[in-house]
């Protein structure tokens, strides 16, 4: 399968996981040239910006561990862009989705 196909995949599982949760949808794959938001959903008036990684295996930590301090400060740079292009001012959180073959499990606030 190829990655980046999964990676669309993993990342319409994680908007369906987080819908049930009762989130509401709201963009994904933002980019900007320091860095991309894969998904933007709302929990009432939070806005929330999601991080979803995927791995094929669990060796090495699988996708919990790997979401690196860079690229948790390029996601905070994007949404903080966002936010500012859109002109909203309000609450928001940084949660993680991690995906392995037989598991999500989702990180409210991860950083």
């Amino acid at each position: 399968m190829l990655k980046g196909h999964q990676g669309q995949e993993s990342e319409q599982a994680a908007i369906s996981y987080l819908k049930q949760k009762g989130l509401r949808f709201i963009a994904k794959n933002v980019r900007f040239v320091f860095g991309e938001i894969d998904i933007i959903m709302k929990e009432g008036t939070v806005w929330v910006f999601v991080e979803v990684k995927y791995r094929s295996n669990v060796q090495f930590g699988g996708a919990i561990n790997a979401l690196s301090l860079r690229q948790q400060n390029r996601i905070k740079r994007a949404a903080s862009h966002y936010l500012q292009l859109k002109q909203i001012d309000a609450v928001c959180r940084f949660d993680f989705i991690a995906i392995d073959p037989n598991n999500i499990e989702w990180i409210r606030d991860a950083f």
